[in-house]
């Protein structure tokens, strides 16, 4: 999902998060039963194929419908799609509903999902989310720099409600994925600026921005319910007011004081208490979301063997159960693999894992092998965007790495998530970086898929492995699940014998409703239930 996004399926996400303070309380707005849920800062305009981050991607998910939709437990459901046929699982056939129509009251067609689709793909469009593009026949020629097609030869209009797709090999997930935010469709006009478009998103979702000043910059968005919404997902309030705060402490004070709904991250200075605080109104779920080390091969010492070397001998140095003890009162859980626990088809125990556990004396001597190579200087960078709640578990981790191996290390705070994520993506970053990854839809291959593929527009760590691309692919064209599971193991061996990057922990989702909301649920991926809240 999103980069933590967390990011993705998100990262996330990845799990970043961008806050900026109002003042704005639901009784002050006047707006009923409209709802207010901590957000952030979107890091680009809304278009869907382009939103790859935790705070954008969950506004694009209330403006947009698919063809199908993921309820909160994540199972998928039809939603714009009457029929998704096939027998190979490479040749598809799509009929849509009759009937759907975006806000500005033109017709959702086939065509409205293949030209999307396309432009999503189209390598000159730069969009974030294109990997996901990746298997549809044709995707190469149009990914290409130059492209040598505008269009992906696997898409084919038959009429207004009906289009084939057809994907270079057989995928176990391709249909279970068309839920996810990229796969949604657009209308003409978006087209024509696509920027504008991203500013002023003209859906076809459960909601729609409340006018033309719903997004107020760092401040707030505002949506309400979309009367011609016809899927599976009807709102039950009466609008959502997505809050800006700087930091997650001022969040929720103003959740206890009632001024904010429903808030999704409890911060770590009160998960000691806020079960004491909430009673009831407290909510915790084990979520399909993670945190990871990111350390990109241009960081001097971090290329080649000696890279590889310090990387596993950081990630050996790093205390993870007291970290997820004590700084996060056990509401996170060690890393054991590069996906989330919590996934279908998750192992234990992969071959090598045990470089994935605190191991202090290892982690010196790995470390002094890499001197041999190349003696080390300097200090280690740790970069985190100080919006996000990260800095606790970001200087536990830099002082479980430093008092182990005996070298400066520190914690490099960010101002805002979207900062960071301009610096990681244009490869400018310079030092180490927290990010993670949030289920967009639950499948162990999207969280391998977006971050480690060869040539995924999210691989932030331009990680490249053909032994690691291989498997994935065997992994999307096995027979069965449990042959696409045994795959999936093997790919994410590679991974930990490269150690492409630190996994850190995965997620224990804490957070909390006020005393005037009635119901409120988080789902698989850690994010609210937002069309089910009710005041």
């Amino acid at each position: 999902m999103r980069l933590l996004r967390v990011g993705a399926l998100a990262a996330a996400a990845v799990l970043a998060t961008s806050l900026a303070l109002t003042g704005c309380s639901s009784s002050e707005s006047g707006s009923g039963e409209v709802v207010t849920v901590n957000g952030g800062e979107p890091q680009n305009p809304l278009v869907p194929t382009n939103t790859n981050e935790f705070f954008g991607g969950r506004v694009v998910d209330r403006l947009f419908a698919g063809l199908k939709y993921y309820d909160a437990e994540g199972v998928a459901h039809n939603e714009l799609a009457q029929s998704i046929e096939t027998t190979d699982r490479q040749f598809y056939k799509v009929t849509i509903k009759t009937g759907w129509k975006f806000i500005d009251g033109t017709a959702v067609t086939a065509k409205s999902f293949v030209d999307a689709w396309n432009y999503g793909a189209l390598g000159t469009n730069g969009q974030l989310q294109s990997w996901v593009f990746t298997s549809i026949k044709g995707y190469d020629d149009v990914a290409a720099e130059p492209p040598v097609a505008q269009t992906m030869s696997g898409l084919k209009v038959i009429d207004d409600r009906t289009f084939t797709i057809e994907l270079e090999h057989p995928s176990i997930d391709f249909e279970l994925s068309l839920g996810f935010a990229p796969f949604y469709p657009m209308p003409e006009v978006a087209y024509k600026d696509m920027e504008a478009f991203g500013k002023n998103p003209i859906g076809n979702g459960p909601y729609k921005f409340a006018g033309p000043d719903a997004w107020e910059y760092n401040v707030k968005i505002d949506l309400v319910p979309n009367p011609d919404y016809q899927g599976g997902r009807p709102p039950k309030n009466k609008g959502l007011q997505f809050k800006m705060y700087q930091s997650f402490d001022t969040a929720y004070a103003d959740l206890l004081a009632g001024n904010l709904d429903v808030l999704d991250t409890i911060p770590d200075t009160a998960l000691s208490t806020y079960k004491q605080d909430l009673g009831d109104r407290s909510i915790t779920k084990a979520t399909a979301q993670n945190e990871h080390l990111g350390i990109q091969p241009n960081l001097p010492h971090f290329g080649g063997e000696e890279g590889l070397l310090r990387r596993k001998a950081i990630s050996m140095a790093i205390n993870r159960q007291q970290i997820c003890d004590t700084i996060w009162n056990g509401t996170k859980i060690p890393a054991t693999d590069y996906t989330a626990a919590t996934l279908p088809g998750f192992r234990e125990n992969l071959p090598g894992s045990e470089t994935l556990k605190y191991n202090p004396d290892e982690a010196k001597k790995v470390w002094a092998q890499a001197n041999a190579i190349a003696p080390w200087s300097g200090k280690f960078e740790i970069a985190y965007n100080s919006d996000g709640g990260h800095q606790a578990w970001i200087e536990a981790v830099a002082n479980s790495i430093k008092n182990t191996l005996g070298i400066e290390v520190v914690a490099t705070a960010f101002p805002t998530f979207k900062q960071i994520r301009d610096q990681i993506h244009s490869r400018s970053i310079g030092k180490a970086f927290r990010y993670g990854w949030q289920g967009d839809y639950p499948s162990m291959l999207e969280f391998l898929v977006a971050l480690y593929l060869s040539d995924s527009d999210t691989n932030d760590i331009q990680y490249a492995s053909p032994e690691f691309d291989t498997l994935l692919a065997a992994a999307q064209a096995a027979p069965t699940p449990e042959a696409s599971y045994e795959k999936i193991a093997q790919a994410q061996t590679v991974l930990i014998k490269d150690m492409a990057d630190i996994p850190i922990l995965n997620y224990i989702s804490s957070a909390g409703r006020s005393e005037h909301v009635k119901e409120a649920a988080l789902t698989w991926a850690g994010l609210f239930d937002f069309e089910n809240i009710v005041k």
